[in-house]
């Protein structure tokens, strides 16, 4: 029997699990085992998006574990997110049955508005379009509001069991806040200890909505890409000093330090071991001593690791940019 995993309640009354596994940057090689491993351990909830292109083997995993009887379906707990590039109420609607296809389900437990930013591809799998000097395609006609009262329909329609937004700042969530008939039920965004986004959770905090942290260990691999010296939060003494203490990894301590403060978190792995190590954080409790000190580390602005910017050159003229305000 698997560990009965913590869960944090939505406000249309559903229960997401407090941990899930996370998806991002796993190829299609890679996912099987990587969701396999996953569901053997006990995770239920599972996070992709369109954009990550391995929703299609993902769903062949779920296939087989719902086919043989090894789990139900309402058991799981499944993301995935609206592209960048179908960032128009129109489309909304359309890219949800693709994903669901792909993911070969009835439903999604949640679907994200992934960005804030509209992009104009050329077509469904044109990603990330650049025009000729290498500038992300803008679609400055980007209506938010438009685009959540077409997620408000997929609510309606059962195929998207509650929805949400995923790297949107403290004004673009007063702005959903204003027109919408169903409350978000969740906002996702890079979240850790260097980066523990205090006045973003507590907006969302004002308006009852859950927190989801990506990268809550801290995406060592992108500082290591940056070759800047960059410092890499599972070094940091603090947390290697607990770590070695509570007989726990770096990882552990660090992904128990947001379950405390209630953040739901979604560390990505793609070695079975680590998938293992980080789904063990039920079986001890940081003191008070301990939720301080790693309270401390908190840089602000200054340690956000993912600079979108980096990703897509030319994203920050989009007038929906995150981060044109810093909360």
């Amino acid at each position: 029997m698997t560990q009965a995993v913590p869960t944090v309640d939505l406000p249309n009354g559903m229960k997401m699990p407090i941990i899930g596994i996370g998806t991002y940057r796993s190829t299609p090689a890679e996912i099987k085992l990587t969701i396999n491993t996953a569901l053997e351990c006990g995770y239920r909830h599972i996070d992709t998006a369109y954009l990550y292109q391995n929703e299609r083997e993902i769903g062949e995993v779920l296939k087989e574990w719902l086919d043989s009887g090894r789990i139900k379906r309402e058991e799981l707990f499944i993301t995935t997110k609206l592209p960048i590039h179908a960032n128009r109420a129109e489309d909304v609607a359309r890219f949800l049955d693709k994903s669901l296809e792909r993911l070969k389900l009835d439903y999604v437990d949640l679907y994200l508005i992934h960005n804030p930013v509209g992009v104009k591809g050329k077509d469904d799998d044109d990603f990330w379009p650049l025009d000729e000097e290498g500038n992300v395609t803008l679609d400055l006609d980007t209506d938010l509001e438009s685009v959540y009262k077409g997620m408000e329909k997929l609510a309606d329609s059962g195929k998207a069991k509650a929805i949400g937004i995923s790297n949107f700042n403290s004004k673009q969530i007063e702005r959903i806040m204003k027109v919408c008939r169903i409350k978000p039920a969740n906002l996702q965004v890079e979240l850790h200890a260097f980066h523990q986004q205090k006045k973003l959770r507590k907006i969302c905090s004002k308006y009852g909505i859950p927190v989801c942290a990506y990268a809550p260990i801290g995406a060592p691999y992108k500082a290591q890409e940056r070759k800047d010296g960059s410092p890499i939060l599972l070094e940091h003494p603090t947390v290697t000093s607990i770590a070695k203490r509570l007989g726990k990894t770096p990882a552990q301590v660090l992904i128990r330090f947001l379950i405390q403060l209630e953040i739901v978190v979604i560390p990505k792995s793609t070695k079975p071991e680590r998938i293992r190590q980080n789904f063990q954080v039920f079986d001890f409790k940081l003191s008070p001593e301990d939720m301080s000190a790693l309270d401390s580390l908190d840089k602000g602005e200054s340690g956000r690791i993912f600079i979108f910017e980096d990703v897509l050159k030319g994203i920050s003229k989009h007038p929906e940019y995150t981060f044109h305000i810093p909360v």
